[in-house]
């Protein structure tokens, strides 16, 4: 299936069926897009900020957010949560935040309305 948000994409990962599982840190988190926002949404995601994708690079993050009837799902996989959380460590993540809320409900001025949704089954890497 070919990202819907995404214009370029990389070469499918063939996994290593004998290799031995490491338990990663996993998490989910659902937002609401303002009406009439996918499109905008999905530009400015092709065009992510270079410090911010290398941010998630060099902390082995990997994401996917999906879009269901207005509402985004984001699926995210680190080793670890310290990964997870250097990588928002980035001054200008809560820029790129600030400027999502045009697409995106916020909670306040300049933040996204983010919840987090409770993880009821886990199977692989989202153990």
């Amino acid at each position: 299936m070919k990202d819907k948000c995404q214009t370029n994409s990389s070469a499918p990962v063939v996994a290593n069926e004998e290799a031995t599982p490491v338990p990663r840190f996993t998490m989910a988190l659902t937002m609401r897009l303002r009406p009439g926002a996918l499109a905008g949404y999905c530009k400015a995601h092709d065009a992510l900020w270079p410090e911010i994708a290398r941010g998630m690079s060099e902390n082995g993050v990997s994401m996917a957010i999906f879009h269901e009837a207005g509402r985004l799902i984001l699926f995210a996989t680190a080793p670890s949560e310290e990964h997870w959380n250097r990588s928002r460590q980035d001054p200008r993540l809560a820029e790129w935040d600030a400027r999502m809320t045009a697409f995106l409900e916020s909670s306040e001025p300049g933040k996204i309305a983010f919840n987090a949704p409770e993880k009821v089954f886990g199977f692989g890497d989202f153990k």
